[in-house]
């Protein structure tokens, strides 16, 4: 049987594989710093989205008490009132109930 060759016990590794080593794990923790600044974004972005929707439901509040309705186009600001109910006799739906 052949003797096998034993490595020789080295204490540190070589400043190429060390240099190496360091770069990606430097680029790891520069990839998790970046996305720990994203996350916060995210988070700050959804608190900026939930406060404009309160904004608009508010804004919404105004416009129906001040003009009756809500339903506004925004780029002219016309009102988009509902179009009556017409049966197929020509009649608006409301007067059908009445006898």
């Amino acid at each position: 049987m052949a003797k096998e060759k034993t490595k020789q016990k080295v204490e540190k590794i070589s400043e190429e594989d060390l240099k190496d080593l360091q770069t990606l794990i430097n680029t790891i923790n520069g990839i998790q710093f970046n996305i720990g600044k994203m996350e916060v974004q995210k988070v700050s972005a959804f608190d900026e989205i939930r406060k404009t929707k309160a904004r608009i439901g508010e804004m919404q509040e105004l416009l129906l008490q001040k003009y009756g309705s809500y339903d506004v186009n925004v780029n002219d600001g016309r009102i988009n009132w509902p179009k009556p109910k017409v049966e197929t006799n020509g009649v608006e739906g409301s007067k059908k109930d009445e006898k």
